[in-house]
């Protein structure tokens, strides 16, 4: 436990531009209260002291604002920047050297028992404020969700996704240089998970969003002339 909350709390100092020593993060920080709070719960979840382990998890979520299934199986440095609003469910599974940042829902769309239910994401993903990722699906490694976005069907290795419903960047054209440019970006750390490209995306789909808006406006006028031009 304490080897892993060291990790924990020095990846918080490499990831976080505003964690100033190990000390701070360890006092200020409620991303590592809630994960010391797992550690413990999850211990206890695996004696089989189920109820205990639940009732130290709703203290966490009380004191932490986030919510972690004692359940839940989590990898290796691990930080939850900001936390308010996490909330990660029983069948999660969550690798190495992941991020994820406030108001992120790791959900589960099954009502059955004993079967997976949340998803599972691997080695080093991002995801970024106000995510929604929903069901037993998987997130590849390296990968990076925006925020805000909705994800209910696996995502590849180092890609990006965007949107609601979530949506891959397109990287189609990429030459093999480029792709190789895009490899050495994923190895990086993306605050929040913002590709470098991501800006361009998004306005172009929001300029199709109020395209659309638009021309259907445009139909109910056109409407509107036809039926009282009869007259």
């Amino acid at each position: 436990m304490f080897k892993h909350l060291r990790e924990n709390i020095y990846a918080a100092l490499e990831r976080d531009p505003a964690a100033r020593n190990a000390f701070e993060v360890l006092i200020a920080y409620p991303g590592i209260h809630a994960l010391i709070f797992y550690y413990l719960n999850h211990w206890l979840w695996n004696l089989r002291l189920k109820s205990l382990a639940r009732f130290l998890a709703n203290i966490a979520r009380f004191l932490t604002g986030i919510e972690i299934h004692p359940a839940a199986v989590i990898g290796r440095r691990l930080f939850i920047d900001h936390g308010t609003g996490v909330v990660i469910g029983e069948t999660t599974e969550i690798g190495d050297d992941c991020t994820i940042y406030h108001g992120v829902t790791l959900g589960g769309t099954s009502l059955k028992k004993g079967e997976k239910r949340h998803p599972t994401l691997k080695n080093g993903v991002i995801v970024g404020a106000g995510a929604k990722i929903l069901g037993p699906i998987l997130i590849g490694d390296g990968a990076r969700v925006g925020a805000n976005s909705v994800v209910v069907k696996d995502v590849a290795d180092g890609v990006t996704v965007i949107g609601v419903p979530g949506h891959v960047l397109d990287h189609s054209s990429n030459t093999d240089t480029q792709k190789d440019e895009k490899t050495q970006r994923n190895a990086k750390f993306d605050a929040y998970g913002v590709a470098e490209n991501m800006e361009d995306e998004v306005v172009a789909a929001e300029i199709l969003n109020y395209l659309r808006v638009l021309e259907a406006r445009v139909q109910r006028i056109e409407g509107y002339e036809k039926r009282h031009s009869s007259y």
